[in-house]
């Protein structure tokens, strides 16, 4: 079971403790206009939490339902895993001319992107536990955001029950880009995958608030 510290560890590094200080005051509820999102996506060796490794972390802010173009990040980790069947996906190779860090420090600079933001991400749970390991790894926790899954969320459109089991979302993001009208010209990294899913959610949610359902309720 994945489980975050109750305390800082005064052996955490500064940008750890300072990202559970975010936490710590649950009191406070914006308006939905008011909350910073994080739209995601990580591209990676394969789909094995423990044995294989983030290549690339993407994302981009969303707030007041429009993109926030200017606040985004795109990271690619040096690569100490390399699986040649997926590099058709995503492109990666181990020397391909990306400026390359490390995972210790691709995780830094995402989690001080992060901050407390409400995080979306296509089939969410993926993402998140490829973070969490990777940060395990390092000797921290696991993230604390809030989740929003555009797989969930894009069900809730079509009139289905609405399930809390996210890895049987069956919709793929090209499914939606297809039913949503969006451009898959950047499709298969992980910032142009960020961003569709980014224009995913706010088309979603454009949808679900002429139905009246209240997207809070999706929260994972």
């Amino acid at each position: 079971m994945e489980f975050w510290p109750k305390k800082k560890n005064k052996n955490h590094p500064d940008f750890w403790k300072e990202y559970l200080s975010l936490f710590e005051k649950r009191g406070d509820k914006l308006a939905f206009e008011n909350i910073r999102f994080v739209a995601f996506d990580t591209e990676t060796t394969g789909f094995d939490y423990i044995d294989d490794r983030v290549l690339s972390i993407g994302g981009v802010a969303v707030k007041n339902n429009s993109i926030l173009v200017f606040d985004q990040l795109e990271v690619y980790l040096e690569q100490e895993v390399f699986n040649e069947d997926t590099v058709e996906i995503h492109g990666i190779r181990k020397n391909n001319g990306f400026d390359k860090i490390t995972e210790k420090k691709a995780l830094e600079l995402f989690i001080q992107y992060i901050g407390n933001a409400i995080l979306i991400a296509h089939h969410a749970e993926f993402d998140r536990r490829m973070i969490n390991k990777a940060l395990q790894r390092h000797g921290l926790g696991v993230l604390k955001n809030k989740f929003l899954d555009t797989g969930v969320l894009f069900k809730e459109t079509k009139h289905l029950v609405y399930r809390n089991d996210i890895l049987n979302s069956h919709y793929s993001l090209d499914d939606l880009c297809i039913d949503l009208k969006i451009s898959k010209s950047d499709r298969h990294t992980a910032s142009g995958d960020a961003f569709i899913t980014a224009m995913a959610f706010l088309k979603i949610v454009s949808r679900l608030k002429k139905k009246g359902v209240d997207i809070k309720k999706a929260l994972l």
